[in-house]
């Protein structure tokens, strides 16, 4: 059977200075990630990237596969974050406006560092992190699900938990393909406008169809 590798960290900054110590020590192992990958990932190529000592390195975090998992966490609940305050900020607004608001900003979160999203995600499986990604794809849900019921009346979906389920699904397959497999369409203002669209046509919301972009 094969050994359970640790992921949890030693202990948890609590000073500031030693929360500045970790934020470098995640900074430099997302370095070493992108360009070395999961294999290539050691703990002192880590601390040597951090400029801090191995020892320093060992007291929060027991092994690779914990840095690696740390970072998974802060990455996600970065993104979320973002994404979650958006949805409280526009969940008055006309519905076309909040859909374009909520695309645009996830499709721009995922435009951040696309290669180390694509590493991430190839590990989380490897240190056991899918639990916390249920957990914030659950709250995701629950608030798109939420303003979807209270707008009901003008949208022509039967099932708003049903509805935010293939919203989220559809729109964060979107933005994880193109992470994967074409980042350069996550600057392209053209990937907003069609997601957008087919948003907007699924709710049953008609607006003005947006300005038509050359690929120039």
């Amino acid at each position: 059977m094969p050994r359970q590798v640790k992921t949890t960290p030693r202990k948890r900054p609590r000073q500031d200075r030693s929360k500045a110590t970790v934020d470098t020590i995640l900074a430099a192992t997302a370095r070493v990630l992108v360009k070395h990958g999961f294999d290539g990932l050691t703990t002192n190529a880590v601390a040597e990237h951090a400029g801090v000592s191995i020892g320093s390195l060992y007291q929060y975090f027991p092994n690779k596969e914990a840095l690696v998992a740390a970072l998974i966490e802060r990455h996600v609940e970065d993104m979320n974050g973002q994404i979650l305050s958006e949805l409280t900020r526009v969940a008055q607004l006309p519905m076309a406006d909040a859909v374009r608001a909520v695309i645009d900003l996830t499709i721009r979160a995922h435009s951040v560092e696309p290669e180390l999203h694509r590493v991430l995600t190839e590990q989380v499986p490897r240190v056991g992190r899918m639990a916390k990604l249920r957990e914030l794809d659950a709250i995701c849900n629950r608030m798109v699900a939420g303003i979807l019921s209270l707008r009901r009346d003008e949208l022509a979906i039967r099932d708003p938990d049903i509805a935010a389920f293939i919203l989220v699904s559809a729109i964060e397959s979107i933005c994880h393909r193109a992470a994967l497999f074409a980042p350069e369409k996550l600057g392209d203002p053209r990937l907003v406008d069609e997601a957008c669209v087919m948003v907007n046509r699924y709710l049953g919301i008609e607006p003005a169809l947006p300005a038509v972009r050359s690929a120039a």
